[in-house]
């Protein structure tokens, strides 16, 4: 029998970049999760363990820190696309570049009512994404970004019921007309260019049509409030070409409290953390342009 290496990427994951901008009295924070990474040709690196084609993991993680300080971190898409060309000048053998960062929000501490200059406080919760892949495997280089947010965590104690779902001889959940809706959202969109785009105001600008619509929409299932959620956010924004969800549904089940005697109009819940609903949904333009590569090893999604 004989056997080929199959398809293969390497780099440094999770390489925590903190950039602290002290050019004024009132500094700023940007604080990074970033992993890199290279496919190519990297075979003998495989099958002789020869590595005059690779560029170091130990090289990345470095290139990343001084990136940060040489180049800044405008916002998490602009680092990732000047981080994966850097990586694709330098290694011959590299024909597409990834680059998966991770934003934590730190906010100013509020003293007498006002920001202070230099003391933060980590925001909790959600955190803001962004995947770069470069590819110069065809005839004109390719780059595309999938900017995003995950751990969203978001809920609705009215406006939202589950009825009418198909029951076979082991259904025991009972239809609602008022429940809880709840989930920690994983929301991914790809941009359909690199250029000109403002990724600070649009990630700001889709983080909120998402929350409003979850907020607004009267939801007969998960799956219509993904769907409502992500046409919102192509109709308002040109420049996003589709949105991919995970969301998990965070079940609140009523608890029965008669054998207190006590009604309970739904008002008290137990907060079930497994198992749960999985509800994952892509939105996208119909004849939409071609995603490529831009998903390629982004996981949690179908």
């Amino acid at each position: 029998m004989s056997f080929v290496l199959g398809p293969n990427q390497y780099g440094k994951a999770e390489n925590r970049v903190v950039r602290v901008y002290r050019d004024t009295a009132r500094h700023e924070i940007r604080d990074l999760n970033v992993s890199t990474a290279l496919r190519g040709d990297f075979t003998e690196a495989h099958t002789t363990g020869d590595q005059a084609n690779v560029l170091p993991t130990d090289t990345q993680k470095n290139t990343a820190f001084a990136f940060a300080k040489e180049h800044g971190v405008t916002s998490p898409e602009d680092y990732a696309l000047t981080l994966g060309q850097r990586f694709l000048d330098v290694t011959p053998a590299a024909s597409a570049s990834r680059i998966e960062v991770e934003e934590y929000a730190w906010d100013r501490i509020e003293v007498g009512g006002t920001g202070h200059d230099h003391a933060f406080v980590k925001r909790g919760g959600e955190v803001r994404t962004t995947v770069v892949t470069r590819d110069r495997s065809g005839a004109e280089p390719r780059a595309w970004v999938v900017s995003g947010v995950k751990d969203l965590v978001v809920l609705k104690s009215t406006g939202s019921e589950f009825k009418g779902y198909l029951k076979d001889e082991y259904t025991t959940l009972k239809e609602t007309d008022d429940r809880i809706l709840a989930t920690s959202l994983v929301a991914r969109w790809r941009y359909e260019t690199t250029e000109g785009v403002d990724w600070n105001k649009s990630f700001d600008d889709v983080r909120s049509l998402l929350l409003e619509t979850f907020a607004t929409t009267y939801s007969r299932a998960l799956q219509e409030s993904l769907y409502a959620m992500g046409s919102a956010v192509l109709a308002a924004h040109p420049e996003v070409a589709e949105i991919k969800f995970s969301a998990p549904n965070k079940h609140h089940f009523l608890v029965d409290l008669a054998p207190f005697g006590l009604d309970n109009p739904g008002e008290v819940f137990i907060a079930a953390d497994r198992p749960y609903g999985l509800i994952e949904a892509t939105v996208q333009r119909e004849n939409g342009s071609d995603a490529g590569d831009a998903w390629l090893t982004v996981p949690g999604f179908c």
